[in-house]
């Protein structure tokens, strides 16, 4: 079954994504726009973001994916999703790892966004450099390495494919065009 949801897994440079939801005809979110001011204040003030800083962000963006999922919407989420916890949360909700039960007693899974992970993969310095070249962002280049020390890259039994940044924006659309076939 083709997911209806492909979250652009990526550092944050690499958000150049605009294209590809609106020649998709999918829907599109970036999860940047969904931080809290809380979290954006941190981030200005070079401060990396934890687990509990965001975790309830990724709650809200799997909110929002199921719902559009849920009314038949094919979405596309560019998000950093750095660790599969954080992947997880967006699939599952905060309680997706373990499953929950019900009044019976019997097993309850979660509600689950079917989601393909686009891994935009590169460098530190071909990312910092387009960082660099990124105005109008609360997240201070300062930050990249924190990023890369906290990146799980996505791997199996995940959902996945890996695009390297240095291809061209008709050849990235080109292979997810392919691969949601």
């Amino acid at each position: 079954r083709v997911p209806r949801c492909c979250l652009f897994a990526s550092l944050p440079s690499v958000h150049f994504l605009s294209g590809p939801p609106f020649l998709l005809g999918w829907k599109f979110y970036d999860a940047d726009d969904y931080h809290p001011e809380e979290n954006r204040m941190k981030m200005g003030k070079g401060i990396p973001l934890n687990d509990q800083d965001r975790i309830p962000w990724l709650c809200n963006l799997h909110d929002i994916l199921l719902r559009d999922v849920a009314s038949g919407q094919h979405v596309v989420l560019a998000c950093s999703a750095l660790k599969k916890a954080y992947r997880d949360i967006l699939i599952r909700g905060k309680d997706g790892a373990s499953p929950k039960c019900d009044e019976t007693g019997k097993d309850k899974h979660p509600a689950e966004v079917k989601l393909l992970v686009v891994h935009l993969s590169g460098s530190f310095e071909v990312i910092s450099e387009r960082l660099l070249k990124r105005k109008g962002h609360f997240m201070p280049p300062e930050l990249l390495e924190s990023q890369f020390e906290t990146l799980e890259p996505p791997s199996a039994p995940e959902n996945f494919i890996q695009i390297s940044v240095d291809k061209n924006l008709s050849e990235i659309i080109a292979i997810i065009v392919e691969t949601l076939k």
